[in-house]
């Protein structure tokens, strides 16, 4: 009787080993993106503590703005070695650095002692700079290039519900649930067990880079830093994205419930609150601005018209009498136009070459809290010089700063008619 033979084939996998790749990598995002949330909760946490931080450090308002602001340095400078150590080393080993950097930061921030908290400060600020650079960095290797700008406001979606929990969630909790210094110590040990589960999601180079491990030295690894700087749409990117980001990281981050309580008399629940309304609205501009900017092929109109919304009401915040605008719904449109500070970190992107993302990135980041680093001390004193001596910061002072903000806001509006325009309609043969 002929036997006949029966063939045993393993059934093929349903996903390739590029597609595993990938989702590994939107995976690693994701996680990415929950240490983003994280630093910019820690990032924007002082602002709703700065009676009892004041209390213990023995530091005046002025004093404690300029402590918080220290972030803002290392963040800066490390912004440009973050995005270079992503493009010679990969993010396995330099996201969970980044990561491991904020919660020693954050340890010694709870500490209560001065010289700790600004050791503190600056270590949050350069683990931190990893954090939105890491992820971006990830996104281009996840997501297909024609959802890039999505997948950035999404990543910025996440740092902005982060800098609204950092307000609304973290002030309450601090005078009624556990003591400053607590919410600091729990913070770092968290991010501990994110840095662990970043090591073992994230992809190593060598399964997706067949290239043999660099090994050139630091002057070399920031050399893709001469292509980016050498661009000058790199550095209209950089501006444009900066005076945009102000509104935010110095008068809403630092300086939004010191406004409301002394400026515009509000209890302090209710200042927290509506503070956090503007980083909220982030939460819905970034990606929706990304998204539309994505889907109609164009970023200058997309980033004009949010700026515009931006400043329209950071106006009203600013000069519309009290009870005149409902105070939530102006933060809130506030943060939703601020979202287009974003757009430029695609472009920055689609100007430049494909191999230095992360430089460029890096690059912009660079720029833009090299502003923040420089205009926050500078707010502090410029307020501090026009209140009479003995007296508190008033609505006056507030409203004199702010309108130097309001003005660098129109500022980017004008700057960004000279940036190029890089997406895709614009290069749709013109029809005869």
């Amino acid at each position: 009787m002929p036997t006949t033979a029966i063939k045993t084939t393993n059934p093929p996998s349903s996903v390739s080993p590029a597609e595993h790749l990938r989702l590994a990598f939107i995976a690693a995002w994701l996680l990415c993106s929950i240490f983003y949330f994280a630093q910019y909760a820690l990032r924007s946490a002082p602002g709703v503590m700065l009676d009892e931080l004041g209390a213990a450090l023995a530091l005046d308002k002025v004093a404690l703005g300029s402590l918080v602001g220290l972030y803002y340095y290392t963040y800066a400078v490390f912004a440009i070695i973050a995005g270079a150590a992503l493009d010679r080393s990969g993010p396995r080993g330099v996201v969970p650095a980044g990561i491991l950097a904020v919660a020693l930061g954050a340890a010694l921030f709870g500490v209560g002692e001065l010289s700790m908290a600004q050791a503190g400060r600056l270590l949050q600020g350069a683990g931190s700079a990893v954090a939105f650079t890491g992820a971006v960095y990830l996104a281009t290797r996840g997501f297909p290039k024609e959802w890039l700008a999505t997948a950035v406001g999404v990543t910025q979606c996440f740092g902005m519900l982060g800098g609204s929990a950092g307000q609304f969630a973290v002030g309450p909790m601090v005078r009624s649930v556990m003591p400053w210094q607590q919410f600091w110590f729990i913070s770092a040990l968290m991010l501990v067990i994110l840095a662990v589960g970043m090591v073992l999601i994230t992809p190593g180079r060598k399964t997706y880079d067949s290239a043999p491990a660099k090994t050139t030295s630091w002057l070399a690894m920031l050399a893709p830093y001469k292509t980016v700087l050498s661009n000058p749409q790199s550095w209209l990117c950089g501006v444009i994205a900066g005076l945009l980001f102000l509104p935010t990281t110095v008068f809403d981050m630092i300086w939004g419930v010191p406004f409301l309580r002394e400026g515009m008399h509000v209890p302090i629940s209710e200042a927290v609150a509506r503070a956090s309304m503007v980083p909220l609205g982030w939460v819905v501009g970034c990606p929706l601005l990304g998204y539309i900017a994505d889907r109609v092929g164009r970023r200058k109109i997309v980033t004009i018209g949010g700026a515009l919304l931006l400043a329209i009401t950071f106006a009203g915040v600013l000069y519309l009498p009290a009870g005149s605008a409902p105070p939530y719904v102006l933060g809130l449109l506030m943060g939703i136009g601020s979202g287009a500070a974003m757009i430029p970190y695609t472009v920055i992107k689609e100007v430049n070459p494909d191999e230095i993302k992360g430089s460029a990135t890096g690059a912009i980041n660079c720029l833009v809290f090299s502003m923040t680093a420089l205009i926050n001390p500078w707010f502090g004193r410029m307020l501090a010089g026009m209140t009479p001596a003995g007296q508190p910061i008033g609505l006056q002072q507030f409203q004199q700063a702010g309108g130097i903000l309001l003005g660098g806001v129109l500022l980017a509006i004008v700057l960004t008619f000279l940036l190029r325009e890089t997406g895709f309609a614009a290069q749709r043969p013109l029809p005869r």
